[in-house]
């Protein structure tokens, strides 16, 4: 049910300021069922089971929040099926690879990987190492 005031009848009110601008206010008023289960909702929302089995899926929200939002991830680049299901997996690849390269590393003895078998030979004659994979050249 919604009732619908014209701006003149608010007069005095005095949350006028807080109200919406325009020449008409309306208000909605819902079901008396729909109105009883919100009641029940809030009041389960009150359970501290209920409060558990929510903190898990607020994880999930802010991961699907992230894609969404974060990563364009509401609009897909291509056509077909196949095509988005490619770019949601490589998407969501990147948020781990983002979210794992945040996070503090478990074990702080780093330790270099052993030189390959042909650095090892240029090494042994003395020979410089060919660098331009990794300065990008």
């Amino acid at each position: 049910m919604a009732v619908r005031f014209d701006a003149r009848q608010c007069g005095r009110c005095p949350e006028k300021t807080s109200c919406t601008p325009g020449p008409f206010r309306s208000l909605c008023f819902p079901t008396r069922r729909l109105h009883e289960l919100q009641i029940k909702n809030r009041a389960d929302q009150q359970d501290t089971n209920w409060r558990r089995l929510y903190g898990l899926r607020s994880g999930a929200e802010g991961t699907i929040e992230e894609f969404a939002d974060g990563h364009r991830g509401r609009r897909c680049r291509y056509r077909g099926l196949a095509k988005t299901h490619v770019q949601h997996v490589l998407t969501a690849l990147a948020i781990n690879v983002e979210r794992l390269s945040e996070q503090e590393p478990v074990d702080s003895t780093y330790r270099a990987r052993p030189h390959t078998a042909f650095q090892q030979y240029l090494d042994a004659r003395g020979l410089p190492r060919p660098l331009w994979w990794r300065q990008g050249k």
